[in-house]
């Protein structure tokens, strides 16, 4: 199946709705557009005539995560002048409202006639997206608008004021306008399911206390990117239905508007430093999913495979996800997550430990879940994290494991730095993958930059890495050179690399995550030019996409005056990319909180590389935190929970 393109479309979301738009502003019913709602499209066709006529567009943007608005215009035949007189502002919300307004710049009393024209066929996404969507079903007319049924659906249409004409067999309302002189007349549309009130998002409300966060500083762009970041993430928000106080985020729209394990643990740890609330849901949403059984896959939260680029063979995310879950628990823990609600995470984190070591074995690496037996390099980094946060976390509460856990970490350590290392005359690189009987996969890819992300321990220490000091160095270089930095962020995979390309979502394309990633890892590894380089191609990626950045973006090499090629399949927003934003921006200024100790941590960039940043309202310890970095790169805290002391 071939997706329809999305990367020009205007997204409106707030889960569980909708509202997928074109910068021409009438929804057509072609491709994607339309009002959507729990994965069904509602309406697929708004389409406005005034005056008999098509008003032409001008101008589209988008107002905020769930809301558009198109610009058009008007000129009327009768005065032959080329300047328009009638302006029509259409504002699109996801809720499945829209208001259209009329306003008159003639210099006589106009009566225009309004005409809208109604159509859907209630398809699934899915279907919609494979163009298998169907016809237009037939409407009746049903109070002041339309109405449409299937056995399984139905949506109705309706128009505040009502309409002077509604014709069902053409899905047509009419209204005849009348506008003095610099009046202005709107119009309501408001679409729902049969029988159902306004759709209420289930983020509205929720995450109340991350809404004031905020981003200023020298560089214009921080604050637009946190902005964004912190509606996107909330837009994305869904509730679990039998338990309706977790939320998690859903991995993005359009195409992945439910739970992806993976990238939601991935999401919430990396807004952390927007509280934990988020990060308990979506922990225990994942840990009601977790599998039970004495089999070989007991313990693992269950995701589905994910193509891996053209390299390796599909890669199970369910792997990815058991391994993140107990390395989200333990840092969320740091942050400020209460006690109680951890002790009620640690069975679940234990059994994914359970798993980890059941899986490893007698081996030193965790292989793959793929029949050939193969080790991924990124599989070896969160396994890795896993074991050394989760025995940190075990310890803290007097669990046993522990001790197994770090021995295994210290003895894939080095195993991993003798046998995972691609030697060549340049210095060496990590193997994209070790197989069964030794032989390793050379390719250099983004994925590597998981093992820059080591995770945090108590009194602000990282966890130690899988590479040595040298390996590390080499890794920065490499990620630092023109085959990875693309200028825009760190490829998926080196531009020298076979099968190389640029729209290779693993197999060169820019993954926003992954270069959040890289950017900390390296700044935490004092590698700060490079994480500098990759951070302003980040910014300046974010920039071009209106602060909105998409999952992933085309990884051709920055030149002058060009701006990033959109990817045609990228969900925009993503639950990931968004939380990028976050993880980048705070990571600047290194905050590294102990909420059990009492104590925070400030590593900051020396080199300042965006010049003065503050952070406010974010949260540590339950509490408002805001810091301060100038531009000689000193951090100061500006606001803490009472009590919380700085560390050293």
């Amino acid at each position: 199946m071939e997706l329809p393109p999305a990367h020009t479309a205007l997204i409106c979301v707030a889960l569980p709705a909708f509202a997928i738009s074109t910068e021409q502003g009438q929804l057509t019913g072609h491709g994607l557009e339309g009002f959507y709602r729990a994965g069904r499209r509602i309406l697929a066709r708004c389409q406005l005539r005034v005056a008999g006529r098509e008003p032409v567009a001008v101008q589209a943007r988008m107002l905020s995560a769930d809301s558009a608005r198109f610009m058009a215009t008007l000129r009327l035949p009768t005065d032959g002048g080329p300047d328009p007189e009638i302006v029509i502002e259409r504002i699109r919300h996801a809720d499945g409202t829209e208001r259209i307004t009329l306003h008159s710049a003639a210099v006589r009393p106009l009566r225009l006639p309004v005409e809208v024209s109604l159509g859907t066929d209630l398809a699934e996404v899915g279907a919609v997206a494979s163009g298998r969507a169907g016809p237009e079903l037939p409407a009746s007319v049903h109070d002041s608008g339309m109405r449409w049924s299937t056995a399984t659906a139905h949506c109705v249409v309706t128009a505040d004021p009502a309409p002077a004409d509604a014709l069902a067999s053409a899905g047509l309302l009419r209204w005849e306008v009348d506008l003095p002189p610099g009046a202005s007349r709107s119009v309501e549309l408001r679409v729902r399911p049969d029988g159902a009130g306004p759709v209420r998002a289930a983020g509205q409300g929720a995450l109340r206390s991350v809404v004031a966060a905020r981003a200023v500083g020298d560089d214009p762009r921080v604050r637009p990117l946190l902005d964004r970041a912190v509606e996107d993430l909330q837009a994305l928000l869904l509730r679990d239905p039998e338990h309706p106080t977790d939320m998690f985020p859903a991995a993005g729209a359009p195409w992945r508007c439910g739970l992806a394990p993976a990238e939601a643990l991935a999401a919430a740890r990396m807004a952390l430093p927007l509280g934990t609330r988020l990060a308990a849901g979506t922990l225990r949403t994942l840990a009601r999913s977790q599998l039970a059984g004495s089999g070989p896959r007991s313990g693992m939260i269950p995701g589905p495979l994910r193509d891996a680029g053209p390299h390796l063979p599909p890669g199970c995310t369910g792997t990815e996800a058991t391994l993140l879950f107990p390395a989200l628990l333990a840092e969320a823990r740091r942050w400020g997550m209460p006690g109680q609600e951890v002790e009620k995470l640690l069975p679940a984190a234990q059994k994914c430990l359970g798993w980890l070591r059941a899986a490893v074995g007698d081996g030193d690496f965790l292989p793959d879940a793929h029949p050939s037996g193969l080790a991924r390099c990124e599989t070896q980094a969160h396994a890795h994290r896993a074991a050394v946060l989760g025995a940190d976390l075990l310890d803290a509460y007097g669990l046993e494991g522990g001790v197994g856990l770090r021995q295994w970490a210290q003895r894939l350590r080095t195993t991993f730095r003798e046998e995972f290392w691609v030697q060549d005359r340049a210095g060496g690189r990590p193997a994209l993958a070790r197989l069964r009987d030794g032989r390793l996969v050379p390719h250099l890819t983004g994925g590597a930059a998981h093992l820059l992300d080591t995770g945090l321990l108590g009194a602000g220490a990282l966890a130690p890495g899988l590479l040595d000091r040298v390996q590390t160095e080499q890794l920065a270089r490499l990620f630092g050179g023109p085959a990875m930095d693309s200028g825009w962020g760190l490829r998926s995979l080196g531009a020298k690399e076979a099968a190389y390309n640029p729209f290779g979502h693993r197999g060169g394309a820019v993954r926003v995550q992954e270069t959040a990633i890289a950017v900390t890892g390296l700044a935490e590894a004092g590698y700060e030019k490079e994480a500098s380089s990759l951070l302003r191609g980040m910014l300046s990626a974010a920039e071009s996409f209106g602060h909105r950045l998409p999952e992933m973006y085309a990884g051709e090499q920055r030149t002058e005056g060009s701006a990033p090629l959109p990817h045609p399949a990228a969900c925009r927003p993503a639950a990931t990319a968004a939380a990028a934003g976050v993880h980048v921006l705070t990571s600047l200024a290194g905050i590294r909180p102990d909420a059990p100790a009492g104590t925070v941590t400030l590593r900051p960039l020396r080199g300042a590389p965006l010049g003065e940043l503050g952070l406010t309202a974010l949260s540590v310890a339950g509490e408002p935190f805001s810091v301060r970095v100038s531009r000689l790169g000193l951090a100061m805290v500006e606001e803490a929970a009472d009590g919380l002391q700085l560390g050293v």
